[in-house]
């Protein structure tokens, strides 16, 4: 077996470990943290990410990356909101419409990376600032309220014990792993991804690939917007700015290669599970919010860094 295969196998196993020692060690620390209830909390805290990183991650396998998924969510947070509230709209209109609309926002990216030729990071980034802006016009840079009864049933509502969202990501996440694993789009992403020159040569329509990548990214966005919105009863501009970073970690961290072509839906599911488990425990350990922080973007560092050795032990 050579040391790539080696290096895959246990990227592929630590990351399952890696969440089981979490889960011991934050129990040691504080008995709560094993609490039903709180495991409960846990995951809806981090279902939102969940469900954006499965369009992210299939935008990672490509080999690129969308820096815009938090402000899609930013903003289908606001529309959604304004629809409702402001025009009186029926719920379930405004929640057709603002998916339609976050589509159609990764579509806008797909056109700029694929037809114009931005490169992803650019073309996202300018995605990111302009309707970032544009949600704070919209709203007046002042929350929106008042959302018709029912509505809150998908961010706080539960089917038995477990909340709504956390079926939703697991729907998510399924729904991926059948693209990935029985669909030919699924191994479309993996070529282009692993050799974009060998998928051309194969006749893959590498633009076509990247559009409906992007599309798929923003609907994800789009629905963790409306799951966001419900779950906080309120529409903000800034509700989920900076969660890409959240997004691109769990990933990441799942065993997603950050140059593309390979990659697991179980990790991405391992990665959430991660984050979100670091986040409660130090969050019930009374750690700091800053040092929070510096703790991920260890984390991120790491993941990304032992994806690079990876690489390199693959091209000796």
């Amino acid at each position: 077996m050579n040391n790539s295969k080696v290096m895959y196998q246990i990227k592929d196993k630590a990351i399952w470990l890696v969440l089981i020692v979490l889960v011991i060690a934050f129990t040691v620390a504080n008995p709560r943290f094993i609490n039903p209830d709180n495991l409960l909390t846990l995951l809806r805290q981090v279902a939102f990410y969940g469900i954006a990183s499965v369009g992210m991650m299939f935008v990672i396998l490509l080999g690129d990356i969308d820096l815009s998924v938090g402000t899609i969510m930013s903003f289908i947070n606001i529309i959604g909101a304004y629809m409702m509230v402001n025009m009186g709209m029926n719920m379930y209109l405004a929640c057709a419409l603002s998916m339609v609309a976050a589509t159609l926002i990764g579509v806008l990216n797909g056109f700029m990376v694929s037809t114009v030729g931005i490169p992803a990071i650019i073309a996202t980034f300018a995605t990111q600032t302009a309707f970032n802006g544009l949600a704070y016009i919209i709203c007046g840079g002042m929350p929106i309220s008042g959302f018709p009864d029912g509505f809150t049933t998908l961010g706080q509502g539960y089917i038995g014990i477990v909340p709504i969202p956390v079926i939703i990501m697991a729907v998510c996440f399924a729904v991926g792993s059948f693209i990935l694993n029985k669909t030919y789009f699924g191994r479309y992403f993996y070529a282009v991804g692993g050799n974009i020159e060998a998928a051309k040569l194969s006749g893959i329509r590498v633009g076509a690939v990247k559009y409906l990548v992007f599309a798929l990214s923003g609907f994800f966005s789009g629905l963790a917007g409306l799951v966001l919105l419900s779950r906080t009863n309120s529409g903000n501009a800034s509700a989920a700015k900076g969660e890409e970073f959240n997004v691109i970690t769990c990933v990441v961290l799942g065993g997603v290669s950050i140059s593309g072509g390979s990659g697991k839906m179980s990790g991405v599911i391992a990665g959430t599970c991660i984050i979100g488990a670091l986040r409660n425990g130090m969050v019930l350990l009374n750690i700091n919010s800053y040092v929070q922080d510096i703790v991920l973007g260890i984390v991120l560092a790491f993941a990304v860094g032992f994806d690079c050795i990876q690489k390199k032990s693959q091209q000796n």
